[in-house]
């Protein structure tokens, strides 16, 4: 269970601060030790804004840990400007549906929820970092899906013009690979001007040329990922069934201070390969986790689905648990965590090395 947060012994001069971020203003809120609302106040989305924020706040009395709504988006650069000014920003969830029908909806009311969200000990986790190499893993990675999702739609449109294209030019590109297909495409010569078929074929040219850059675009974006991994955390790489795109989203998963999970069981819990009970009665059991991130339990997933293919020791390990009577759902659910465990160990010692370092110098 959650415990509430230990203040000093002079409570009488501590507040706690909430916020409830937007795209161009934040709403803040100031608690007492006891749950008392001091105060709330609207601040523009700015940097002066945040100055304006932190200096009314500390008006109220000593700050020391603020609740943020929508750490990752909205309020991403105020919760680096709060941890710059040494304070704790703790990551808080929207209140529930029920909350919300019984006390009502308002910037205010949100803002002075997640204050009490921090006070109570409901919201515990620490705000994920976003200033540094992980950071830029995730912007690689929102670039790159949404070029795969594009490249994927190219394709698709480009097949679809051939299903009506005139039979000579059907059967010209038909049985092609999509490679051969695409750039076949870029090669078509252009047919008499205002007929059908002239068309296709320049609809088709114009489509392969995007699905080219698009694929340049992928493999550029691959690479850049790639460098950022080995710069920062090499020995991932070298794990069994790793690579940049599985490697990516458990590093996003743990954000730039993975330290904020406490132990390699949190880091399970947040992959969503923790298991869960599901006891009743006479019958003991477990069942898989459905929660967590899903990117990062896909990652997971596909780490162990390489590794049953063409790696002894984890096909041994999942028959042998076969044959003590779980399902291969089950086995394979046990196999996702011994590799979290082993993942969150290297990327711990990796993100300690240039403290340490550091410390020598």
């Amino acid at each position: 269970m959650a415990q509430p947060i230990r203040f000093h012994h002079d409570c009488r001069r501590e507040v706690v601060l909430g916020v409830d971020t937007h795209k161009d203003a934040h709403v803040a809120a100031v608690v007492s030790t006891t749950g008392k609302l001091i105060g709330s106040r609207s601040f523009p989305a700015t940097a002066d804004g945040y100055q304006q924020l932190l200096d009314w706040a500390r008006s109220s009395g000593m700050v020391s840990h603020a609740g943020v709504e929508c750490t990752g988006s909205y309020g991403a650069a105020l919760s680096r400007f709060l941890r710059a000014n040494k304070l704790t920003v703790i990551e808080v969830n929207q209140p529930d549906k029920a909350t919300r029908r019984r006390r009502g909806k308002t910037d205010t009311i949100d803002a002075e929820a997640a204050a009490h969200a921090v006070l109570s000990g409901r919201a515990t986790a620490t705000a994920k970092l976003a200033d540094g190499p992980v950071e830029a893993l995730r912007l690689f990675k929102m670039a790159k899906v949404s070029a795969v999702k594009a490249r994927t739609q190219a394709i698709n449109q480009l097949k679809a013009v051939l299903v009506t294209a005139s039979p000579e030019l059907r059967e010209s590109l038909d049985g092609l690979t999509i490679p051969k297909l695409v750039r076949a495409c870029t090669t078509l010569h252009r047919s008499a001007a205002g007929t059908a078929t002239a068309a296709a074929v320049f609809t088709l040219r114009l489509l392969a040329r995007r699905i080219e850059e698009l694929d340049d675009e992928i493999a550029a974006l691959k690479q850049q990922t790639t460098d950022v991994i080995r710069q920062h955390i090499p020995q991932l790489l070298d794990c069994y069934g790793v690579g940049p795109d599985t490697a990516a989203a458990l590093l996003i998963a743990t954000g730039d201070n993975p330290e904020r999970l406490h132990s390699e069981a949190s880091f399970a819990s947040l992959c969503g390969v923790s298991p869960v009970e599901a006891s009743s009665g006479k019958s003991q059991r477990r069942r898989l986790n459905r929660g967590g991130d899903r990117q990062a339990n896909s990652a997971l997933y596909t780490i162990v689905l390489a590794r049953l293919r063409w790696e002894t020791r984890s096909r041994s390990y999942v028959e042998r648990r076969i044959a003590e009577g779980k399902t291969r759902r089950e086995a394979i659910r046990c196999l996702k965590r011994y590799v979290a465990r082993e993942l969150y160990t290297i990327i711990i010692r990796a993100h300690a090395r240039p403290r340490d370092q550091a410390l020598a110098a």
